[in-house]
């Protein structure tokens, strides 16, 4: 499927792409070599922009983070040339200042997962090594720090998002040594999500929606699926709130520094990738071809 209008990525919930103000939806089920993403995606105009929506557990909730098809997700959005992704989640803050239905826009990662081979596009005779000091994209970052701002939104622009497995919450234990490493907010599904982004050279940011404390603050109720839930509505109003202002807002041309993300990546001499693994991953170094 080629497309040639570069496009804007929501990942997150149902009410995402559910919102009214979505005009002419049409569905979109992909198959990618990496297997099925988590839902069909739903494509419409926000704003006169072309946005591509992702339920990122699929629709109803079936699928749990760490059955996540993380890569069927991104390569998706990519071949549908999407270039900024907005991806919007339930997280738990692990500090005082931060409160449930608060925003946090995260400007850095810590990885607590294990599936290291599921969240990389590349290998099979291609080897790539992103930069990734930076793993948010800090001019969409900022752009939707000032949307939300200009809305009233209590916002903290900048973070570390240290991202669990799951399916469980933290133990107080995990919880308080977060807590003592400074750690912000705590999840279970923006970080690969942000590797794969930059291998595929797309600006992603993160809207994470605080729902609770986790568990370290004893004088109030440990994390419960109920606790999360009764937060989760407000935070989807919110977050659509958020992006029907920033969708505008957003450049139309995709020349920021993560769209040239495997400039200095690529390790592998061109003469020398597998034509089987250049097919794959067309959508993604399909640039590198053209020549």
């Amino acid at each position: 499927m080629k497309n040639d209008i570069p496009a804007i990525g929501i990942i997150g919930g149902s009410g995402l792409y559910e919102m009214k103000e979505v005009r002419d939806a049409t569905e979109h089920k992909i198959d990618t070599p990496f297997g099925a993403p988590s839902d069909s995606l739903i494509g419409g105009k926000v704003s006169g922009r072309q946005v591509y929506f992702l339920p990122r557990h699929g629709r109803g909730h079936r699928i749990l983070p760490h059955e996540l098809n993380h890569r069927a997700n991104i390569y998706a959005l990519r071949s549908l040339n999407v270039r900024w992704i907005i991806s919007v989640g339930a997280v738990g803050s692990l500090q005082e200042k931060y409160e449930p239905r608060d925003v946090l826009l995260p400007s850095q990662f810590y990885d607590r997962t294990s599936h290291r081979a599921a969240h990389t596009f590349f290998g099979e005779g291609i080897a790539a090594h992103i930069a990734f000091a930076e793993p948010i994209s800090t001019k969409l970052r900022n752009l939707l720090a000032e949307s939300a701002k200009s809305l009233g939104v209590t916002v903290h622009n900048g973070g570390t998002y240290v991202n669990m497995d799951g399916p469980a919450f933290s133990t107080r234990a995990e919880s308080e040594f977060n807590r003592r490493n400074g750690f912000d907010v705590i999840g279970m599904t923006n970080l690969p999500e942000a590797k794969l982004a930059r291998e595929a050279e797309i600006a992603f940011a993160v809207m994470a929606m605080i729902t609770d404390y986790d568990c370290w603050k004893v004088e109030e109720e440990a994390v419960s699926a109920q606790t999360v839930l009764s937060h989760v509505m407000a935070n989807a109003e919110t977050a659509k709130k958020v992006l029907l202002n920033v969708i505008p807002r957003i450049p139309t041309e995709p020349n920021w520094p993560a769209h040239y993300a495997l400039d200095s990546a690529l390790v592998t001499d061109r003469k020398l990738w597998p034509i089987a693994t250049v097919e794959k991953l067309k959508p993604i170094l399909r640039r590198f071809l053209a020549d």
